[in-house]
C-alpha cells in the first residue's frame, strides 16, 4: 500500500484521535455488548435483578463458539435482557448504539437500512438463524422481523467474504431466535408468556403470546405470536409524518429434538406480515404517491447437528433454508408513474444449504487448533410486475451461488517458548463462484471469487489484548443493479420529465482489501468480587476496487434544459463501477459493569471517498459517541438508567441538502421484577425515548427523526 496513503489517513482528525485514545481509557461501556447474555443465566440473578455479567460470546465471527473480546475484530452481542429492557419495536431500536452500525431511510419501519462502516444494502448480510435475508429494494427496507421473537443479535463488523461470501464488505448481522430453554429453569418442563406494550409516538399498541415447554429429555419446543398497529409518527420538530399505518402480525415456531446421543434436529419457520399505507417511496417524508402495500416474509429451515465431545473430527451442522420476501403495492391515487388500481410486485425467493464441520487437534502441550471447513450453496430469485407485465425497476432475474470455505483458528500458549502469553492465529479462505442470468441480458454473467483472510490475536497476559486483521471481500452486483430497466422517477414540469433506468451488464463485482489494527483492555474483580471492566477499539483502512455506485444524471429544469420542449430533460439512473475507492475509522466500546451500577461509551467515526475525483463515497455518517448508565437495586427489584446518542455536525458531502446539524438523543428507562412469591414472572417496562425532544435527521434520511416516546410493557411469565 503507498506510503502516501498511510499519511493522508493517519494525519486526519487528530482531535477525533485524541478523543478516541482517551475514550480507550476510561471504564465505560455502551450496552450493545458483553454485559447483556447473562442477565438470563440462572445463579447471576437476585431478586429479577442481574448482579454478575457474563463473557459475550460471538458464533457468528468464526462459526464457532469464541469470547468476543478475543477476537481479531470488532463483534456485538445484544441479549434478550437488552431486547426487552429497550421495548424494542424495530431492528433500529435493537441495533442503534453499536459503534459503525446506523440505520438510514426514515422513521417509518419499511424504509429502514442497515449500514456498517459505510457499507449498506446488499454489501451487508444478513442472517436469520443462519438462513440469509438477500431482499433488495431501494427504498422498501432490507429484512423484516419483529424483535419479540428474539433471543440476541450479533454484529460482525467488517469483512467477513471468507466466511459469508458476497455481501461480507460491511460485515454480518445475525439474528437468533429464542428457545424454550432460555426461558425456563433447570427443573421446569413448561411455561406461557403473555406481554402487552404501548408507545404514544406513532399510537403502537403490541401484544405477544408464547408458550414453551420441554415435554421429555432432548425436547424442545416454543411457539409465539405477535401484534402491532401504528400510526401517524409524531417527529421531534412537531410535525407529523403522515400516510404511516402498519398493521403488522409475526409469528414463529421452533422444534429442537434430539434423534439420539449426539444427534439433533432443529426445524424453525418465521412469519412476517405487514399491511401499510403509506407513499410508494416508504423513505419519502412527503411523498403522495400513496399505496397499499403487503409485506410478506417467511423463513423456514431444517438444521441437523451433530455434536459429541469426544469426538474430535466432526462438529458437524447442515442448514437447509428457504427465505421468501412479498412486497406488493396497490396505487391508490393517480400521482405515480401508473393508474390507480395497479398492482406492483416485488417478490424475492432464496433457496439455499449450507454444510459445515469442525475438527479439533491438540498438535502439542502448547499448540491446539480448531479447522473449519464446509460449502454452501443458494439460489435468489427475483420477480416482478405491474399492469403491464413487467415493473420498472424490478427485472426478473435470478443468481446462483456456490461456495466452499476453510479456516484455522489455532492457539499457542508461549509462543516459541520465550514469549509469554497466548497467541491466537485465524488464517481462512473462501472461493464463490457464482451465475446471475435475466431474459433482458443476451448472456449470463459468469465470475469467480477468492477471499482470503488472516487474523491475529496476542494476549500476552490476562488482561491485555493486541490484534491485526488482514481480509479480501467481496459483492457481486445484484440483478436489480445490472438488469435495472424502465422509469426510475418524473418531474411534473411542463410535459413531465422523465429519468430512465439504463442496465448494465458489464458491471464487475465489487472488492475490497481491510486492514484492521485494535487493542483491548479486560479487568475482573477490580473494586469487588464479580465486577468486569473491559475496553476495545480499532482503527480500519479499506481499500476498494470496482465499488458500484448508482450515478442518477438528470438535468436541471431551466439551468441545463428547456422542460417545456418534450425530452429535453430527460435523465438516467445506471449503476456503475468507481474504480478506486477508500475508507477508514475507528471505534471503541467499553464498559464497566458490576453488581450496582455499569457504565459504558462507545465511539465511532468514518470518512470514504473516490480516490480518482476525492468525493466522498459510501454510506458516510457523523462522529458518533454513545453513553451509558445505569443503577441497580436488587433490594426493591429496581434498574433504572439512560443511554444517550450523541453525533457531531455532518458535512462530509458535496451536496448542501445532505448536510446535518450536530444532535444528541437521550432515552431513560425503569425495569421492575418483583421476586416475591406472589409476583414471580412479573415483569415491567417504562421507557422514555427522545425525552428532551430532539428535532434531528439522519444521514441519508429525508425526515426528521420520531420525537419524544414514551414506552410502557408489561410481561408476565408462569412455568411450572
Amino acid at each position: 500500500m503507498p506510503k502516501r496513503f498511510f499519511t493522508r489517513h493517519l494525519s486526519r482528525n487528530r482531535t477525533l484521535t485524541a478523543l478516541a485514545l482517551v475514550l480507550a481509557t476510561a471504564p465505560w461501556a455502551p450496552q450493545a455488548a458483553a454485559d447483556e447474555a447473562e442477565k438470563t443465566a440462572p445463579g447471576l440473578v437476585e431478586g429479577g435483578i442481574a448482579t454478575a455479567p457474563l463473557e459475550a460470546i460471538s458464533v457468528t465471527a468464526t462459526l464457532n463458539p469464541i469470547r468476543a473480546f478475543e477476537y481479531p475484530g470488532m463483534v456485538s452481542v445484544i441479549g434478550r435482557e437488552e431486547i426487552t429492557q429497550r421495548q424494542a419495536s424495530t431492528p433500529d431500536d435493537i441495533l442503534q448504539y453499536v459503534p459503525g452500525v446506523e440505520f438510514t431511510g426514515g422513521p417509518r419501519r419499511t424504509g429502514e437500512v442497515p449500514s456498517i462502516r459505510g457499507f449498506s444494502g446488499p454489501d451487508v448480510v444478513v442472517l436469520f438463524d443462519g438462513a440469509r435475508q438477500n431482499f433488495g429494494s431501494a427504498h422498501d427496507g432490507r429484512f423484516f422481523i419483529d424483535p419479540g421473537l428474539l433471543r440476541e443479535v450479533e454484529v460482525l463488523r467488517g469483512p467477513a467474504s471468507s466466511l459469508y461470501g458476497s455481501g461480507g464488505t460491511g460485515g454480518v448481522i445475525a439474528f437468533r431466535t429464542v428457545r424454550a430453554e432460555d426461558l425456563l429453569a433447570p427443573d421446569e418442563t413448561v411455561g406461557v408468556e403473555v406481554a402487552a406494550g404501548y408507545q404514544t409516538v406513532n399510537d403502537e399498541p403490541a401484544g405477544t403470546l408464547t408458550a414453551f415447554g420441554r415435554p421429555s429429555d432432548g425436547m424442545d419446543l416454543i411457539a409465539s405470536v405477535t401484534r402491532r398497529t401504528s400510526g401517524e409518527i409524531e417527529l421531534g420538530d412537531g410535525n407529523t409524518l403522515d400516510n404511516v399505518d402498519d398493521d403488522i402480525l409475526s409469528a414463529f415456531a421452533k422444534a429442537t429434538v434430539e434423534l439420539r446421543d449426539f444427534h439433533s434436529l432443529e426445524l424453525s419457520y418465521i412469519r412476517f406480515a405487514n399491511d401499510a399505507r403509506e407513499p410508494n417511496n416508504g423513505q419519502d417524508p412527503e411523498g403522495d404517491n400513496i399505496v397499499d402495500k403487503e409485506i410478506r416474509s417467511d423463513t423456514g429451515r431444517v438444521l441437523y447437528s451433530y455434536e459429541n465431545p469426544d469426538d474430535a473430527l466432526f462438529d458437524t451442522d447442515l442448514l437447509v433454508y428457504f427465505s421468501k420476501q412479498e412486497a406488493d403495492e396497490q396505487r391508490l391515487d393517480d400521482n405515480g408513474t401508473g393508474p390507480a388500481g395497479e398492482l406492483l410486485r416485488r417478490d424475492v425467493d432464496t433457496v439455499g444449504l449450507r454444510l459445515d464441520n469442525r475438527s479439533r487437534w491438540d498438535i502439542s502441550d502448547s499448540v491446539s487448533a480448531v479447522f473449519t471447513y464446509g460449502g454452501e450453496a443458494y439460489r435468489d430469485k427475483q420477480d416482478g410486475g405491474d399492469s403491464t407485465g413487467e415493473r420498472d425497476g424490478v427485472p426478473d432475474a435470478e443468481s446462483d451461488f456456490l461456495a466452499g470455505f476453510a479456516q484455522a483458528e489455532i492457539n499457542i500458549a508461549e509462543p516459541f517458548g520465550v514469549v509469554p502469553g497466548d497467541l491466537l492465529l485465524i488464517p481462512g479462505v473462501r472461493v464463490d463462484s457464482f451465475t446471475t442470468e435475466s431474459d433482458l441480458a443476451t448472456n449470463d454473467i459468469e465470475e469467480t471469487q477468492l477471499s482470503p483472510r488472516f487474523g491475529v490475536s496476542y494476549l500476552p497476559n490476562d488482561w491485555l489484548l493486541l490484534f491485526a486483521n488482514y481480509a479480501q471481500a467481496f459483492r457481486a452486483p445484484t440483478f436489480n443493479e445490472t438488469f435495472l430497466t424502465g422509469v426510475h422517477f418524473q418531474i411534473p414540469i411542463g410535459p413531465g420529465i422523465t429519468n430512465f433506468f439504463v442496465p448494465n451488464p458489464d458491471l464487475r463485482p465489487q472488492t475490497t482489501e481491510t486492514y484492521e489494527f485494535g487493542a483491548g483492555l479486560s479487568f475482573k474483580d477490580i473494586v469487588e468480587p464479580g465486577d468486569r471492566l473491559e475496553v476495545k477499539g480499532s482503527y480500519f483502512i479499506i481499500e476498494g476496487e470496482d465499488f458500484i455506485d448508482l450515478q442518477v444524471v438528470q438535468p436541471s429544469p431551466f439551468v441545463d434544459c428547456n422542460p417545456f420542449i418534450p425530452g429535453n430533460c430527460n435523465g438516467t439512473s445506471t449503476s456503475t463501477n468507481v474504480a478506486d475507492a477508500s475508507l477508514d475509522g475507528a471505534e471503541i466500546e467499553a464498559f464497566y459493569d458490576n453488581a450496582r451500577f455499569r457504565v459504558g461509551v462507545g465511539f465511532s467515526t468514518i470518512d470514504g471517498e473516490n480516490e480518482a475525483t476525492g468525493e466522498p463515497l459510501g454510506v458516510l455518517t457523523p462522529d458518533e459517541v454513545t453513553l451509558s448508565a445505569a443503577v441497580k437495586v436488587p433490594e426493591v427489584d429496581v434498574v433504572a438508567g439512560w443511554r444517550a446518542l450523541i453525533a457531531s455536525e455532518f458535512d462530509n458531502t458535496n451536496d448542501p441538502d445532505e448536510f446535518r446539524d450536530a444532535y444528541d438523543v437521550h432515552n431513560f428507562y425503569v425495569t421492575w421484577a418483583p421476586s416475591q412469591p406472589a409476583l414471580k414472572g412479573l415483569r415491567i417496562d417504562l421507557g422514555i425515548d427522545n425525552a428532551f425532544d430532539e428535532a434531528y435527521s439522519r444521514v441519508f434520511t429525508g425526515a426528521t427523526e420520531a420525537g419524544r416516546n414514551f414506552k410502557a410493557q408489561a410481561r408476565y411469565t408462569l412455568t411450572w
